[in-house]
């Protein structure tokens, strides 16, 4: 009896949604994350401090890295990653938002979020 060939790729799917409690503490924390990155082009810096400036999905988006959150699970390697935030109306008690959903259904494609990090 021979094993079926798996794939040794496994796409982890996380969907979170986050209170913001203090938007100019995000926004900050974003563009100090921006002016550090020593190796962001001029152009791209300028638009990503004005997306930030602009919108505090976008600057909690500079700030979450789907990189720190697996890079030291053994025996796995990150090999690529994309996310977005968006503002969202957010009601708990609504079935929309039941986790037991699967997101196959409604559309979504990870793939044509875009990429950062």
């Amino acid at each position: 009896m021979s094993t079926p060939e798996t794939s040794r790729f496994v796409r982890l799917q996380v969907d979170l949604v986050l209170e913001i409690e203090d938007g100019t503490a995000i926004t900050g924390a974003a563009l100090q994350r921006i002016a550090e990155d020593v190796d962001m082009p001029a152009d791209e810096r300028s638009h990503a401090e004005s997306a930030v400036n602009e919108d505090e999905a976008e600057a909690l988006a500079y700030l979450v890295d789907p990189f720190d959150l697996v890079g030291d699970v053994p025996g796995a390697e990150l090999v690529q990653a994309s996310w977005s935030s968006e503002q969202v109306d957010y009601d708990p008690d609504s079935p929309d938002w039941d986790l037991d959903v699967d997101d196959d259904e409604s559309g979504d494609d990870l793939d044509d979020d875009a990429a950062r990090g």
